[in-house]
């Protein structure tokens, strides 16, 4: 990870990094099959919506962009947890997900929040 930690576009990148180690590292059989292709997917739309959002065209298409990335993220937290309890990866890489994760959760939940005040004013 990058020196600034609160560089969201890198953090993103490093997430989705991460989600492809963790995916590579998932057994060959059904539900390594089904979970990767979940995981993929929404752990790397982050990185990519929050590329859209950087570009929104007003602050209502802003927080809908936003929107997208928080449901992603707790898409991909829920994959990381149920790949945790069945046991899926033994690594480390799967908690250093699961505690990125829920650190970007609470980062879009307020910056969502921030965006919603101001856009009243």
């Amino acid at each position: 990870m990058k020196d600034n930690k609160y560089d969201l576009e890198e953090r993103l990148i490093d997430f989705a990094i991460i989600i492809f180690d963790i995916v590579d590292g998932l057994p060959v059989s059904r539900l390594g099959h089904y979970m990767a292709g979940q995981l993929v997917r929404s752990g790397c739309s982050p990185a990519l919506n929050y590329g859209e959002a950087q570009s929104a065209e007003s602050r209502n298409d802003f927080i809908h962009k936003m929107k997208v990335i928080l449901k992603e993220l707790r898409e991909s937290l829920i994959s990381i947890k149920i790949i945790e309890r069945k046991k899926l990866h033994d690594s480390e890489m799967v908690l250093k997900a699961k505690d990125e994760c829920n650190q970007l959760v609470a980062i879009f939940v307020k910056s969502i929040e921030t965006s919603k005040k101001n856009n009243i004013k």
